[in-house]
């Protein structure tokens, strides 16, 4: 069996994280290090999938909680506008292989983060 990945410790109150937004099977936290003003990361509470294609593969109702979770941060925190970015692979800034989207907000104008 393998060790609960950083936000699922999280999750469960053994690191502490600023929970943003939490349903039935989504929640969301603030990045520790982040690249924009708004840097959220939602999260499926489930472990069963290590990246993007995997949980779009295998639950695509899962992915579309998340994305609609993401809307709700960026309703809350972007005025609605947001990037929604998902690293897939360790070669592309994956470090944690527990699906995640990346929230960003309230960019400056024309900058794209990661370009």
């Amino acid at each position: 069996m393998s060790e609960p990945s950083i936000f699922t410790r999280i999750l469960d109150g053994e690191i502490p994280g600023e929970i943003l937004l939490e349903t039935d099977d989504v929640f969301a936290i603030r990045d520790i290090n982040p690249q924009a003003p708004l840097h959220v990361l939602v999260i499926p509470k489930s472990e069963q999938f290590r990246d993007v294609t995997e949980l779009a593969a295998g639950d695509p109702a899962l992915l579309a909680k998340l994305v609609a979770a993401a809307k709700r941060i960026a309703d809350d925190h972007a005025n609605g506008e947001y990037r929604l970015i998902f690293n897939n692979g360790a070669s592309v800034a994956q470090s944690v292989f527990h699906v995640h989207a990346h929230v960003l907000g309230n960019l400056e104008e024309n900058k794209l983060v990661g370009f």
